[in-house]
């Protein structure tokens, strides 16, 4: 691919999935630290994710998969097990965004705030539901992309430090 070696591209890849973690930092930074969730607050926090995601997602398309058959064994599949979970638990969490979003739009909170309007009192009866799953698929994304990190750096100091 574009002429590097394999060396060159694994430090590109590196390079690009660390840069893509202070970029997953400051989003959730964003909105734990937004008092009240509006429009503007929500695009400003999703084009740090979006770009988190491109500098994950662009690498592992890109290099890592053409690639698996190859090599597909002991920490090689630990590392695609993993990062195949992370994008697994972003799926789930996508499900709650979903519905979060389409009831927030609905009743046009992004645009109109009102923080006497309670979020699980809009939508449907499982808001409450679907909140969670957002959390459970947002902290497995999280914990299940540091450990495929974690393993992706180890086999990148092994194969190529």
């Amino acid at each position: 691919m574009l002429g590097l070696t394999d060396a060159a591209m694994a430090t590109v890849a590196a390079v690009a999935v660390t840069v893509s973690f202070p970029c997953f930092l400051y989003g959730a930074w964003i909105m734990l630290e937004a008092e009240a969730v509006t429009w503007g607050v929500l695009t400003y926090h999703l084009k740090f994710i979006a770009v988190g995601l491109t500098l994950t997602t662009v690498p592992l398309v890109g290099w890592m998969l053409p690639r698996l058959g190859d090599q597909l064994g002991g920490a090689s599949a630990l590392h695609a097990f993993l990062g195949l979970q992370a994008y697994a638990m972003l799926a789930f969490g996508f499900t709650g965004i979903v519905r979060i979003f389409r009831a927030k739009r609905e009743h046009n909170l992004y645009h109109d705030y009102d923080e006497d309007v309670l979020l699980s009192e809009i939508g449907s009866e499982r808001m409450d539901h679907w909140r969670g799953r957002l959390r459970v698929g947002v902290f497995g994304y999280v914990l299940f992309w540091l450990l495929a990190y974690l393993v992706g750096i180890a086999r990148y100091a092994l194969r190529y430090l």
